[in-house]
């Protein structure tokens, strides 16, 4: 009867030990998955920027009408304070691996003063992009993916007033050109990327979130001036600085 219960005892307190370790080594293991780094930097332009070009809308009053104060202009090149470049997308184009889901958030591409906006917009393969018509007017949407790239070419009609128009693309593709075939001066860009990326603001700033430890190729792409690249480091829990600076033509 002692040995029973002895060896009951050594029993349960085998279960308490084993119980014990894994409620201290659940949260270790949530902690180290859930540590992620940060890429910041700037990208700016060396040069003198050429020229924006003032947008003639006056074929369509209603949005002339919304530029009427500040006239709109050709985004091909948006130079903000101390020579920092904007729309540029950046991306780890080599060493991600990641196969998190698609965000949940949707990326948006508004129509507004018959202009996109934002004129570059980035997001991951899957996620769900939304397009909107905030004009009095209609507009055309006409994304142009390079061909056998994984993303189907579309051209669908938008009314003012109407339904957002959701898209999700499976293919990484930087970037394909969108036109209005309604308003010929309307142009924009979509990257599809996978893992964290950023856009620059007008100051040429950015900042790519939880970005698991690991050396990467950081990629710069603008529309105008091609691709850069730059390889980082990233520690847990820890910022890497990376800058790019593309040479005015």
């Amino acid at each position: 009867m002692k040995f029973r219960f002895t060896a009951l005892g050594l029993l349960s307190g085998l279960l308490l030990l084993l119980c014990f370790s894994f409620v201290l080594l659940k949260p270790t293991h949530k902690v180290a998955a859930s540590v992620g780094g940060q890429i910041t930097g700037t990208v700016k332009l060396d040069g003198v920027a050429p020229k924006a070009k003032v947008i003639d809308m006056s074929k369509e009053p209603s949005c002339a009408q919304i530029h009427a104060s500040k006239p709109a202009t050709t985004e091909g090149v948006v130079v903000g304070s101390g020579g920092g470049l904007g729309n540029v997308v950046l991306y780890l184009s080599e060493g991600y691996s990641g196969n998190e889901p698609a965000p949940s958030q949707p990326a948006t591409l508004e129509q507004k003063g018959c202009l996109y906006l934002p004129h570059v917009v980035a997001l991951n393969v899957g996620q769900k992009l939304v397009i909107t018509n905030s004009d009095q007017t209609s507009h055309n949407i006409h994304p142009m993916p390079k061909p056998g790239g994984g993303n189907p070419e579309w051209n669908k009609s938008q009314l003012s007033g109407s339904g957002p128009i959701e898209v999700t693309y499976n293919g990484e593709e930087i970037a394909m050109p969108v036109k209005c075939n309604v308003h010929p001066w309307m142009h924009a860009f979509i990257a599809v990327v996978k893992g964290p990326h950023a856009v620059t603001d007008d100051a040429g700033s950015f900042k790519l979130d939880n970005v698991p430890p690991g050396t990467y190729t950081l990629t710069a792409w603008q529309e105008t001036y091609g691709v850069q690249t730059s390889k980082v480091t990233v520690a847990p829990g820890k910022p890497a600085t990376v800058d790019f600076t593309f040479k005015a033509k």
